[in-house]
């Protein structure tokens, strides 16, 4: 499909409706220019044995030029159609379809003053409907109108001709009347059903394009609610995880924020990578801290996703923090906090700006567990559910009491014993 700017989003962020209609008629013709030349040459063979089967009684030695004029035409276009202007080129066979269909119907009139025979006269017409027919499946309603509107002004025109001047030799408009109107009502349903199919492929890509947008965020299954949309979001199992990096204030205190910035942005980097390479999604990232969900499979592969990610986070810090320790940095601890349950998972669209959302109680006492392992000073808490959800695949444990102000906390557990905090080195400029 040919590359064009994009128009303008409507207000809920989503392409219009019409950026994808330029385009269509482009995108399905693309690699098609062989069978649209394989049904011409068909089309020709048809009225060549005709003309043969008439023994040359209704067809003048210019009929077989105009033919292979056509033919000639019709595969220098299939040769061409890749280098050239595919919008031109369109225009142009439109153009010889319509000549060639009106130019059969006309000769065929004057033919018929002296002749006329039922075979040579759905031959004769055979060439308006089927490339009428052909030209409403580009999706190209004015091709079609144009084409329409050339065949029928020829006929009709050659019709009233005949009314007017009955010497000129025309056959009588009677019997050529039905056909006439029946290539009208024809014309109408073919343009008709060509712009139905235009707005409902137009419709079709653009929701492939809001699913594919949509997937690049948040795996599938998730619901996508709008604000004049009926659907609602269901409740699902997912396995939560903040991630927060401990005595953050500190260090941007010391180091300063420009510089503990790129630190930042290197831990969620790593986040990040862990969390998708587990199946999971990062929702946002909230100041020095990281949320993601787990949300794919049954609860239990939940909870086994989420720890193998805090795991391979915590390698994988171990591994930065070498290498920064090395030159002199300080080296980063985190917490992780993992808490589990039902929640509604979704993307929220209010006509203005389109947002993945997490609702539900779980998430409000995931806040709890975080507040809670920073107080303990944590390098990873897990909910009571979370240890249930792994079961024998637990790794041990040490549950920790619950204090006065706390009761509206989940049981927590922490799956390693509070770490001494190392001394932060102070940079010579801060000294």
């Amino acid at each position: 499909m040919s590359r064009r700017h994009p128009s303008p989003p409507d207000r809920g962020g989503a392409p219009r409706l019409a950026e994808y209609e330029p385009n269509l008629a482009e995108g399905l013709a693309a690699g098609t220019a062989t069978r649209v030349l394989a049904m011409r040459l068909v089309m020709l063979l048809v009225l060549a044995v005709s003309a043969h089967l008439s023994d040359g009684v209704l067809h003048a030695g210019s009929h077989w030029f105009i033919l292979g004029g056509y033919a000639a035409s019709s595969l220098w276009l299939a040769v061409t159609a890749r280098r050239r202007n595919s919008g031109r080129l369109a225009w142009i066979a439109t153009l010889l379809d319509g000549a060639l269909a009106a130019y059969i119907v006309l000769e065929y009139m004057m033919a018929a003053a002296e002749a006329a025979d039922e075979p040579g006269t759905l031959a004769s017409r055979l060439p308006a409907f089927l490339l009428l027919l052909e030209s409403g499946l580009t999706l190209r309603p004015r091709h079609t109108v144009v084409f329409a509107a050339l065949v029928a002004g020829v006929w009709s025109g050659a019709l009233g001709l005949g009314l007017l001047d009955p010497g000129l030799g025309l056959p009588p408009a009677a019997p050529h009347v039905f056909g006439l109107l029946s290539f009208l009502v024809a014309s109408a349903f073919v343009i008709e059903g060509s712009l139905r199919l235009r707005r409902g492929f137009a419709t079709m890509l653009r929701l492939e394009h809001e699913r594919a947008t949509l997937a690049r965020f948040v795996p599938a299954g998730i619901d996508l609610v709008r604000h004049d949309g009926p659907t609602a979001l269901r409740p699902r199992h997912a396995c939560l995880l903040a991630l927060d990096i401990r005595g953050f204030s500190a260090l941007t205190r010391c180091w300063g924020e420009a510089r503990v910035l790129d630190w930042l942005l290197g831990v969620r980097a790593l986040a990040h990578t862990a969390v998708t390479d587990h199946g999971g999604l990062v929702d946002k990232y909230v100041g020095d801290g990281v949320l993601a969900q787990f949300v794919g499979g049954a609860p239990a592969e939940q909870a086994a996703a989420a720890l193998a990610c805090v795991q391979e986070i915590e390698a994988r810090m171990h591994r930065m923090n070498e290498a920064r320790r090395q030159e002199g940095l300080p080296c980063l601890a985190l917490t992780a906090s993992l808490h589990a349950g039902e929640v509604l998972v979704g993307v929220l669209d209010d006509g203005l700006r389109a947002e993945f959302t997490v609702l539900g109680p779980a998430m409000n006492a995931l806040a709890r567990v975080e507040a809670r392992a920073k107080r303990e000073n944590l390098s990873v808490a897990v909910s009571k559910r979370v240890m249930r959800l792994l079961g024998p695949a637990a790794p041990p444990a040490r549950r920790l009491p619950r204090r006065p102000g706390e009761e509206d906390c989940p049981d927590l557990f922490g799956l390693d014993p509070a770490p001494s905090p190392a001394p932060l080195p102070v940079p010579a400029s801060a000294s």
